[in-house]
Formats: structure tokens, sequence, C-alpha cells
């Protein structure tokens, strides 16, 4: 939000040469409409623009989510659902069909901050044609706050993370930290090889796709070494190359929404106390 005495923000305002989205010339009308009305809102929100899930993000919405969460103003493809998406994922579902949408008092919890509860509201943004091309998410807090009290994942559970994307290392060891795990992160399997030399971890969460060595490899040799170890991969190409494997494994879609990633670690808890 700009101060008094300050020029309005608008998507001129900033370096788009590294985004997806490219040159702001070039935007559809309403997506350069949302997005100025988005940096200039003092409420925190957020932008999704397309189905492929481009995310753009204000201030306020960036002070609230902490550093995993990049610089202003985004404009990329997440490697994780963000947390209000997540949050109300069926909410979002019916304002991409043209509804105006209101989730009440939903637990959002972001990297660090624990967990709040906010009413998130979802509005259509529609093109030239009439057609809905985006959908802008604002959050306010819920009053009264909810119990965020409830059963919680039995843990806390040592995992290390391969992801060469560091960005998404990052994110993905930040949520695991908030979930009460202890996470380590790499990004390369030699780099993973020598940790799990070293150290002992309850699970090996992998990028199928790996520089040098496919993750699906790289935990092949993890559970060789080490059989009662537990492997999730993340994926963005579906289960092909998962077919076949001779060990259990988890498999999660990208991009997965919180509650995927909570239930893979509740399951595998499960299994390592001998529940399941």
């Amino acid at each position: 939000m700009s101060k008094p005495g300050q020029s309005a923000l608008s998507s001129s305002s900033f370096d788009w040469s590294a985004s997806r989205l490219g040159e702001p010339t070039a935007w559809p009308q309403a997506l350069r409409l949302a997005a100025d009305l988005l940096f200039n809102m003092p409420v925190p929100m957020l932008l999704v623009w397309g189905r492929d899930m481009t995310v753009l993000f204000n201030t306020a919405y960036a002070d609230l989510a902490g550093p995993a969460y990049g610089k202003l103003p985004g404009g990329s493809v997440p490697p994780v659902m963000p947390p209000p998406l997540a949050a109300a994922s069926e909410e979002l579902g019916r304002a991409w069909q043209g509804e105006a949408v209101l989730a009440s008092a939903r637990s959002v919890g972001f990297a660090g901050n624990g967990a709040s509860a906010y009413d998130i509201h979802f509005t259509p943004v529609r093109g030239a044609g009439g057609e809905v091309e985006g959908v802008l998410c604002a959050l306010a807090a819920a009053e009264p706050a909810l119990d965020m009290g409830g059963d919680a994942a039995a843990g806390p559970l040592r995992i290390l993370v391969v992801e060469d994307n560091l960005d998404s290392q990052y994110l993905v060891c930040e949520m695991l930290r908030a979930f009460g795990h202890d996470a380590d992160g790499v990004g390369h399997p030699n780099d993973a090889l020598e940790r799990l030399a070293a150290n002992r971890y309850d699970v090996l969460f992998t990028d199928v796709s790996l520089p040098g060595m496919s993750g699906v490899d790289l935990a092949r040799r993890a559970v060789s070494d080490t059989p009662a170890m537990r492997v999730i991969f993340a994926s963005g190409y579906g289960d092909t190359l998962l077919r076949h494997l001779d060990f259990p494994y988890l498999s999660l879609q990208k991009p997965y929404e919180l509650d995927q990633l909570q239930r893979a670690l509740d399951q595998v808890a499960a299994q390592l106390n001998g529940r399941a």
C-alpha cells in the first residue's frame, strides 16, 4: 500500500523480466487491472492467474507469509499451494466457476507463525470475453478466533528434503518445521547420500527429477542402506516413473496442498509407530 504523498503502485512499478508473465504491456487488460488493485490494497491479497496457478501477492500478504514466499510481487507457479488457497480449495473451485465466495473462519498457518483464523474472500476476475481468467483472494482476521487445537501428528520426524530448486527447498523445509518436524535440505543427490551416510533420518522427501541421479534411484539406494526409512516423492510429472518400485512409498503431485503433505506425514508417523 502506498503511503501519503507517494505514487500508487501498478504492474509497471516492478521488474517482471524473470517472471513467467512477461512485460505488463503485453498483459490482458483484466490482469493489469486486477494486479494494480492488488498492489494498492492494505489487506493481504493473492491473485491467481490462469489454470496453471500463476500467483501474485501484495506487500500485506508478503509481510504475513514471511520470507518463505519470496519477494514481491510473485508471478510464478508455486511448488506448494499457498496456505489460504489450500485452506479453502472448494471455495476457490467455485470462484473459478464464476461465483464470489466467502470461506469463513478458516485455519491458515504460515511457516514460523502458527495458525490463525481468517475469513477468505474469493472474487472471480473475468476477461474481455466474459470467461473467468483469474481469482482474487483477500484475507481478513476472523472473529472470534477459532480454537486451533486438535490431534497433532506423532513426531517429530527427522526428514531429509532433496530439491534442486532452492526456493522450493527452503519453503518445504520451513513448512515441515512449522509442523514440528526436524528437516534438512540439500539440492543434489550426492549431497543427499552424504547426509544419509552421516545422519539418521526417518523420511526421505525427494523430488523425482534431480540433476545427476533421479529421485527414484536415490530412494532405492537410501532404502537399501536403511530399510526402515520411509520415502515420500514429489513429482510434477505424475507417477509414471514410480511404477514397479520394490519398496513402499508415498507420492504427492505438485503443486500439492498443505493438508496433503500433513496427511502423508501422519501416515508415515503411524507406520513408524506400528499403527499401520
